[in-house]
């Protein structure tokens, strides 16, 4: 089943890649190493949303170029919607409309997401260099796009995006979280944040931190069947640091301008302007070893 484009996303992108300025990529003579994909949504969606980075320029000033690579993407996101749908083809085609729709505005806030990662990382060099190559980025790419999907009730085929992003990055996002502008996951290994935690605006997140559920409801006249679509996850709010190795569980509400220490375990609400660590860290001993 083939998907042919018709809105007005791809007029959009083009004039949205002609306003880009330093520190985003404007250089269109640079030709980057291939990077292989085991399917073809991730490529289409980088060349879409950072043309310049991956090799897309023939994206840069044609309109009807943009649009066929769309078409290509909802070609994609047509066959995996289908999979899984007992609705007409016509409605499936109007889902992938509105997603693909949804793209200028995607890329909007995911070149916030590449600024707070260059300013909160001192190891950066380039927004080219974490678009290409930091896995928060790539992972709240992917998670963008299947939201939207989520939002349109498209739940296992939003999933399977999140999951292929999983395998590649190591971060583990449930599509149906709700992230905000400037959202920055460093380093990004072993990352967990579940289907109905919310992340405000200006958030940094460290490898190895969990904002999950601490308890779970069984469902009511179900044996072994745990209850569904109730609130478990955390919300943080705006201008959050979360160290390394923290564990953020329930349904409790983080502050803004709140710093979490590394390995802090929290199940309980945090006010605004408060700071949480671990007090006593264990002693160290050392002897030689011979």
């Amino acid at each position: 089943m083939l998907y042919e484009y018709a809105g007005d996303a791809h007029r959009e992108l083009v004039d949205s890649y002609g306003v880009d300025e330093s520190p985003f990529p404007t250089d269109t003579s640079r030709t980057y190493p291939r990077r292989d994909f085991l399917r073809d949504e991730p490529l289409h969606l980088r060349r879409l949303l950072f043309p310049r980075c991956w090799n897309g320029t023939d994206l840069l000033n044609d309109p009807d170029e943009t649009r066929g690579r769309l078409s290509s993407l909802g070609t994609c996101m047509l066959k995996g919607i289908t999979a899984y749908s007992d609705r007409n083809a016509a409605g499936l085609t109007d889902i992938v409309d509105r997603t693909l729709d949804r793209l200028p505005t995607i890329r909007s806030t995911l070149k916030r997401d590449a600024e707070a990662a260059y300013k909160g990382d001192p190891a950066a060099k380039s927004y080219c260099e974490i678009i290409r190559s930091y896995p928060g980025f790539h992972a709240i790419l992917t998670h963008r796009v299947a939201h939207v999907l989520y939002e349109a009730e498209q739940f296992a085929y939003a999933r399977e995006l999140a999951e292929y992003s999983k395998g590649e990055t190591g971060i583990d996002i449930h599509p149906g979280a709700e992230i905000g502008d400037h959202f920055f996951i460093d380093h990004g290994t072993g990352v967990v944040i579940g289907e109905t935690a919310t992340v405000g605006e200006w958030v940094r997140v460290y490898q190895n931190v969990t904002l999950g559920a601490l308890h779970f409801e069984e469902q009511e006249g179900k044996e072994h069947m745990l209850a569904k679509d109730y609130k478990r996850h955390p919300d943080i709010g705006d201008h959050v640091v979360i160290g390394a190795g923290s564990n953020i569980l329930g349904p409790i509400d983080i502050g803004d301008h709140v710093s979490i220490g590394a390995n802090s375990w929290v199940t309980d609400d945090v006010p605004d302007d408060t700071s949480v660590f671990i007090s006593d860290h264990p002693d160290q001993k050392r002897k030689p070893n011979r």
